[in-house]
């Protein structure tokens, strides 16, 4: 109640906490059909942010797409001190929203880091990749 009335009297929007901030990044990537969203939770791990989100865009047009969309909503939402890394070449662009930083790649250039690793996760399997294997 009271970040809504502080809002109302500053004028601006309450900046999502990181639960929030990671449902709008979820949100903004399924609407853009991203594909193989990984979240870690960095809850333990690591301070600089809550939640690490990785996921993969079939050309540099459409990372580059998701990116310039999710920055406008994380805008829109209120979230303070956005940064973003990569837009130029749109293989890899890195949004740091705070609490939740957001890796999109390309697959080749997703498959090459493999950020997954650094975490002890594995590489989702691509629908294409899987039924090759099949």
């Amino acid at each position: 109640m009271i970040r809504e009335v502080t809002a109302i009297v500053n004028r601006r929007p309450v900046p999502p906490n990181a639960t929030e901030l990671l449902h709008l990044v979820q949100s903004s990537l399924e609407d853009d059909k991203a594909e193989n969203v990984l979240v870690v939770d960095l809850h333990g791990k690591s301070t600089m942010a809550d939640y690490l989100v990785i996921a993969t865009g079939r050309s540099a047009r459409q990372v580059g797409a998701m990116a310039d969309h999710l920055l406008l909503k994380l805008k829109e939402r209120g979230v303070p001190r956005l940064s973003v890394e990569g837009e130029t070449t749109c293989d890899w662009v890195l949004v740091d929203g705070g609490d939740v930083i957001v890796h999109l790649f390309q697959p080749e250039i997703r498959r090459f880091y493999n950020l997954e690793k650094m975490w002890a996760m594995a590489l989702p399997e691509s629908p294409e990749r899987a039924a090759a294997g099949a």
